[in-house]
């Protein structure tokens, strides 16, 4: 019966061809070199059916459906016989060694903004102040006006200031905060108001619209201008070393009467002038002085029983003198590879 025989021969060719198989890709040749439904071997062969005669066709029908039968179960047990051994193979190679120690995934480096900020409200805290914070939407009012800062100052100008309307600015300096504290509370004050401000400056490497300031103010009765000289000279040792000596030059400032420009020596040189310091041995940090008395008119404060100092300096600038810096940008570009380092 050469149906019959045809049927057995293509089984023992397909049990030679199994056991070559090597990989999934040669089942998959096998499965449609076989079964295909328009090329298969067997599929060609169980064609023939209706050719034969009409008592053959049972045993040959018969034997066709358990040979694709066998030869589909074979297949589906050599691929799962091969997935086991890519399994182990892969299980071998990348097997986990939980003697290692275990890597941390890197999540973020401490700012030099925010090291330099907490260094100086430590340095604060210390001597008793405490720290204040405010809206950096603030009112004209308190940003200027009771700042002594009259309506034809140029920091006024829309060219400095960002403005939201009329009366809204964002804020230019973190004084307000001193503003809405007495306001709030009488003397004695010692506070400071560290806290991001807004000017319309062009981005460059010592410039930048948005930066970090800490404005202090002290209130008391008996308060003078060697306590402000004291203040700074202990702020500027601690921040910077003890080796570091604070200079005060006359300035004008409306908030403050007198008003100083303060200077630390310059730690590059130790003062003997160089391209930091601009050959001087002096590098300008802040500006200070004794609270005008227009600002306690404002707040209700007596001048006869009190005074007080105010200073304002750039953490920024702060930072970038202590860590040694020289392109504010770096500082708002959030490069582990830059901020890793401090």
């Amino acid at each position: 019966m050469a149906g019959i025989d045809d049927l057995r021969q293509i089984g023992e060719r397909f049990d030679g061809e199994k056991a070559r198989a090597a990989d999934r890709s040669s089942l998959e040749e096998l499965h449609a070199r076989y079964l295909s439904r328009k090329s298969g071997l067997l599929t060609l062969e169980m064609q023939r059916l209706r050719e034969l005669p009409a008592d053959q066709r049972p045993a040959f029908g018969k034997l066709a459906n358990r040979l694709k039968q066998r030869i589909e179960s074979e297949l589906a047990e050599r691929e799962a016989a091969l997935a086991g051994e890519e399994r182990s193979a892969r299980e071998e190679t990348e097997a986990l060694d939980v003697s290692l120690p275990g890597s941390r995934p890197r999540i973020g480096h401490r700012h030099p903004i925010t090291l330099a900020r907490r260094a100086i409200e430590d340095i604060f805290l210390a001597m008793g102040y405490t720290v204040e914070d405010g809206p950096e939407v603030e009112t004209t009012y308190n940003n200027f006006d009771a700042l002594n800062i009259g309506p034809e100052h140029p920091s006024r100008d829309e060219s400095d200031t960002f403005y939201i309307s009329d009366d809204i600015v964002l804020r230019t300096q973190t004084s307000p905060v001193q503003i809405r504290t007495m306001e709030r509370q009488p003397p004695p004050i010692r506070i400071i108001c560290p806290g991001r401000v807004f000017r319309r400056d062009e981005l460059d490497a010592t410039h930048s619209p948005m930066f970090h300031q800490i404005e202090g103010l002290v209130v008391d009765e008996g308060i003078s201008f060697g306590d402000l000289k004291g203040t700074l000279d202990l702020l500027h040792r601690q921040f910077f070393g003890e080796r570091t000596r604070t200079r005060l030059r006359p300035s004008y400032f409306p908030f403050t009467e007198p008003s100083a420009e303060v200077d630390v020596s310059c730690e590059f040189c130790e003062s003997r002038g160089c391209r930091v310091c601009k050959h001087t041995g002096w590098i300008e940090m802040m500006g200070a002085g004794m609270v005008h008395p227009a600002v306690y008119d404002c707040v209700g404060y007596d001048t006869a029983r009190y005074s007080g100092f105010a200073f304002g300096l750039g953490i920024d600038r702060y930072a970038m003198l202590k860590y040694g810096i020289d392109d504010i940008p770096l500082l708002f570009q959030n490069d582990m590879r830059f901020l890793s380092q401090f």
